[in-house]
């Protein structure tokens, strides 16, 4: 192998030879260290001594860190095998009300008592009102979550929620208060718990070659059809869940997962708690849909050099001054008029009883519904199924050596383009496009230059989460499972029980900046971190011996045993 420190090395030999940094890089991936660590300093306040540590980055995309989202992947396949197939109920009971707490509400009424009076006397209130803010924090300090009102302060605006008539109607059950499923008992006895695997699907817009996933005619392919339906396919989700429950008659609880399709559209994977008929789950698919009441964009009123018109308000008339370009509005270049605001577009919108919706997603006909056992090996398949996807965006699905990979390569960016004037949000510049101004208007807004998640080709309309859990599928959050991993491992390694080292007010945690000039380099940590791993997980690998009489020689075969 060629010398690198050999000056007489031809060029073309010496760049052959592969940068040691991007070795040690490698080398950290393939020990599962993060590649992109946060420098962190830890302030002892007992001993006063401060040391760095490095911090995962927690990325949950391979492509920018592939040991953190292999870590995130292996918790989220944890999450859903703890919760899938239950047989008690994972709720627990709030702990009950303290002293403190209750003085806290009686004085918090007290005070909401005075307000209202000050209110009716004509008096200002804004004192009470601050006084108010600063006790709804000491009860929130104090162990209570949510709040003492409760409620949408401000209205929600909704229109008819009179059911389409080309949407069949549902069946409904009467609510039991449980989030398990039905048992069923065979003839010796035993008893099973089913629960399903579901995966729906959008609708067709257009023929699709087989295998390649690209359309055959992408002139009469339905782009823009697809690009709404991508942009509120969460929506649709949220609405199936819900005629789900409406159904089945229990609080049904999941664990889905939105993933790519070979023609790039979102579909849904959902393993759910308990079993319904297949052909409940298929009618209910069908039955779901999702009615987006935004202003309409048939008409395309600005474009080019022709865009409106910022003007900064300095006085809004209530007294209040405020800089140029803070608030302002969005003016018709050539009427000078302004153009109507997002409230008073959907106001339009509200009254006219002849409107329609300006979009209505749908589930495609294609549902596949399988019932799954606990502990079976069809129930780890669905869940390496599940997370299959999990490291790469909506985007990543491309692959060079793929036949038919420049067909597909054309094919997103044609969707990307099709996205590309779709207002994504109420807050979309892509409104001014079609003569509404955007909530929250701001001064730089322009048609086409929206910085939301879900115009960028990597995500391709769908702006939602990836992973969708309910509230109880094993009343554990992902930062608990993290806590659990970690327990596992500090009490393999016999640290758990230092209670002077889990004291979390013993030490003071600082992000170092990147200008800090002490600031470690990266290439250092990334060594620090591979020697931390080896050390760890060469202890566990003995500790494993040791629990299986082996004889602690050769730990790499124990390793690879593992």
């Amino acid at each position: 192998m060629p010398d690198a420190s050999d000056r007489n090395l031809p060029r073309l030999v010496r760049g052959s030879l592969p940068l040691a940094l991007d070795v040690a890089v490698e080398v950290a991936k393939l020990n599962g260290v993060c590649i992109r660590p946060i420098e962190m300093r830890r302030l002892d306040t007992l001993t006063g001594k401060s040391e760095p540590f490095d911090i995962p980055c927690g990325a949950t995309q391979e492509a920018k860190c592939p040991p953190c989202a292999k870590r995130n992947k292996q918790l989220r396949k944890a999450q859903c095998r703890e919760g899938w197939h239950l047989d008690a109920e994972p709720i627990s009971e709030p702990n009950p009300s303290t002293e403190e707490q209750r003085w806290l509400i009686e004085f918090r009424a007290d005070v909401q008592a005075k307000r209202d009076a000050a209110e009716r006397d004509g008096e200002e209130v804004a004192d009470w009102d601050e006084a108010i803010q600063a006790v709804d924090a000491e009860i929130n300090a104090a162990g209570m979550r949510g709040n003492v009102l409760g409620g949408r302060t401000v209205p929600k605006r909704s229109r008819s929620t009179r059911r389409r008539q080309d949407a069949p109607d549902l069946p409904k059950r009467a609510r039991e208060n449980t989030t398990l499923g039905r048992t069923f008992i065979d003839q010796g006895g035993r008893v099973y718990r089913p629960s399903m695997f579901i995966t729906l699907t959008l609708p067709s817009y257009g023929r699709i070659w087989s295998g390649q996933g690209v359309p055959a005619d992408p002139a009469n392919y339905d782009y823009a059809r697809a690009a709404r339906d991508a942009l509120h396919f969460s929506k649709l989700v949220d609405r199936f869940v819900q005629n789900l429950r409406r159904v089945a008659g229990y609080d049904v609880q999941y664990f889905a997962t939105v993933e790519p399709q070979k023609r790039l559209a979102p579909h849904l994977h959902m393993a759910i708690r308990g079993t319904l008929p297949r052909a409940e789950i298929k009618q209910i698919a069908a039955a779901t849909y999702h009615q987006v009441w935004w202003p309409a964009v048939d008409e395309v009123r600005f474009e080019g050099d022709h865009l409106p018109v910022w003007t900064p308000r300095a006085d809004l008339g209530d007294g209040t001054v405020y800089p140029d370009g803070q608030s302002g509005d969005y003016l018709d270049p050539e009427t000078g008029e302004l153009l109507p605001t997002w409230d008073d577009a959907l106001d339009q919108l509200d009254q006219d009883d002849d409107a329609e919706p300006l979009h209505v997603l749908r589930f495609g006909s294609q549902v596949d519904v399988q019932g799954v056992l606990a502990g079976t090996p069809d129930a780890d398949q669905c869940i390496r199924y599940l997370s299959k996807y999990l490291t790469k965006s909506l985007g990543d699905t491309l692959d060079p050596d793929e036949p038919g990979y420049k067909a597909r390569r054309d094919h997103a960016a044609r969707m990307v383009e099709a996205l590309r004037y779709e207002p994504c949000s109420p807050t979309c510049p892509n409104w001014l496009r079609y003569g509404v101004q955007p909530k929250g208007a701001k001064a730089g807004m322009a048609p086409g230059r929206c910085r939301g998640k879900a115009h960028k080709p990597e995500h391709l309309g769908y702006a939602g989460r990836r992973v969708l859990v309910s509230r109880k599928w094993s009343n554990k959050t992902l930062r608990e499972h993290k806590a659990d991993r970690r327990a596992w491992v500090l009490d393999m390694l016999g640290l758990a029980d230092d209670s002077a080292e889990n004291d979390p007010h013993r030490y003071i945690w600082r992000p170092v900046s990147t200008k800090d000039p002490t600031r470690t380099p990266l290439a250092l940590r990334l060594l620090r971190g591979v020697a931390d791993r080896q050390r760890t997980r060469a202890r566990l690998l003995e500790l494993q011996a040791r629990a299986e009489g082996k004889p602690i020689g050769d730990l790499s075969a124990i390793g690879e045993a593992a």
